[in-house]
């Protein structure tokens, strides 16, 4: 009988539900430990299972980033203005009146939200960076992405799914 590490087989099933194949779910556990192992040596884990949970996740990230050599090949600027010319045309007024009403639509919801988090939406999404709202408002980078949250909360629970 092998003898395995703890936490070998929960990893193993995380990895394969995952989709990764038997063989490569032992590699990233292996990996995994033994980046455990080195870091170990330096500074205490206080959660093995934690630690290797999250260099599991991160590994197999890296693994799939490294089988997909699309994601990152090169495009010629011809052959991308051939496939999809951009959309270069002037918005109508209808355009312009549909962008009127739902922002309008949105407003109406964001009413059952706090004044605060109308304000940091609206500015976020009038195209203000979190740095530029945070300064601003003299909040956190931390409460601007809570704010948007929430925002993006109560439009989502008013709107149907088609």
């Amino acid at each position: 009988m092998k003898s395995r590490p703890r936490h070998f087989e929960r990893l193993l099933q995380f990895l394969r539900r995952k989709g990764r194949t038997h063989e490569d779910a032992e590699d990233i556990i292996q990996e995994a430990m033994l980046r455990l192992h080195v870091y170990a040596q330096h500074d205490p884990v206080a959660n093995e299972e934690a630690f290797l949970r999250h260099a599991v996740v991160n590994l197999s990230i890296d693994q799939h980033r490294r089988d997909r050599p699309d994601l990152r090949r090169k495009v010629p600027v011809e052959d991308l203005d051939s496939h999809a010319p951009p959309d270069t045309r002037e918005p109508t007024p209808e355009d312009t009146v549909d962008a009127q009403q739902r922002l309008a639509q949105i407003g109406a919801l964001l009413e059952a939200a706090s004044r605060r988090t109308r304000e940091v939406y609206f500015a976020h999404r009038a195209g203000y960076s979190h740095a530029e709202i945070a300064e601003h408002l003299g909040i956190s980078h931390m409460t601007i992405r809570r704010h948007i949250a929430r925002a993006l909360l109560v439009i989502m629970e008013a709107t149907p799914l088609e």
